[in-house]
């Protein structure tokens, strides 16, 4: 078990099949010297992920974590993926869904690909964490299916049933795992440096 300022994450969990946690980490603000972190962050992949990723064999995880491109092929590889987010910090669930969209939007843009589709889908995704509250230890899940460019969503908090939403939309699930596996501009370094460090050990073997 991997523990991220007290939050567990097993080292292996099954979606569809078997996904090793293949990056951790926080995201974080610093305020007046205070580090306040928001969100414990755990990634699962197949670990089939590799060979997709020959390219970078003998890079070590300090020169991934600053390649972008590496970071892109990590996206676009058709394995599974999946993103566990547990709250640290309380927040109310539209300060999420805000950040969430603006970074997704913003990358969208800079690739000219936010049209009228993208904005509907991801209106979807603001709209779903708008009346949300994001207590300590709710769970926000990102499952990305290895055949199809779409994403589901899942929300769950202390006495309240799992809610979920499914983006159809391949540009913005693909921006929504850029958001958190976007290398240098990700929303987390140290979850980047994390799965730089794991998929270097890995790319070596």
């Amino acid at each position: 078990m991997v523990t991220v300022d007290q939050v567990p994450f097993a080292p292996e969990i099954t979606v569809t099949k078997p996904l090793r946690l293949l990056g951790y980490g926080v995201t974080d603000i610093e305020i007046h010297f205070l580090q306040i972190k928001y969100n414990a962050i755990g990634i699962y992949m197949e670990k089939e992920i590799v060979r997709h990723l020959a390219e970078w064999k003998g890079k070590k995880g300090s020169e991934l974590a600053e390649d972008d491109a590496f970071f892109d092929a990590v996206v676009s590889a058709p394995v599974e993926k999946y993103f566990r987010i547990v709250v640290i910090k309380e927040i109310k669930g539209s300060q999420y869904g805000v950040q969430l969209e603006s970074a997704v939007r913003d990358r969208l843009a800079a690739v000219d690909k936010y049209e009228e589709e993208e904005e509907e889908a991801l209106e979807k995704v603001t709209e779903f964490f708008q009346k949300k509250y994001f207590k300590k230890d709710s769970l926000i899940t990102f499952h990305f299916p290895a055949a199809s460019h779409t994403a589901e969503i899942s929300f769950a908090t202390e006495g309240k049933e799992e809610a979920k939403v499914k983006v159809e939309n391949p540009n913005v699930a693909e921006m929504i795992q850029k958001w958190y596996l976007g290398g240098t501009r990700a929303v987390s370094p140290t979850t980047v440096k994390s799965l730089a460090d794991n998929l270097g050990t890995m790319l070596a073997q």
